[in-house]
């Protein structure tokens, strides 16, 4: 269970969260934050699809777009 697309993937499902799922990023980095602790970025976007019924797809653009915020926001320089 990949959570790597090419960043023009990344980039539309991102665009298409709202429309899709009718909540907002923010909304949905919270119950990230909120849910259980997992490890693995597949086990949490698994969670996430399970538990708020997404598509993978989407699901993992979006705990894929909390972690790399979150990077940017500690500091961690990204990799190219």
């Amino acid at each position: 269970m990949s959570l790597n697309h090419s960043s023009e993937t990344q980039s539309k499902l991102i665009a298409r969260v709202p429309v899709v799922t009718g909540r907002e990023l923010p909304e949905w980095f919270r119950a990230l934050d909120n849910g259980p602790s997992f490890l693995r970025c597949g086990e949490r976007a698994k969670w996430l699809a399970d538990e708020h019924g997404l598509p993978h797809g989407y699901a993992a653009a979006i705990v894929h777009e909390h972690e790399r915020r979150r990077r940017n926001r500690m500091g961690f320089a990204q990799p190219s």
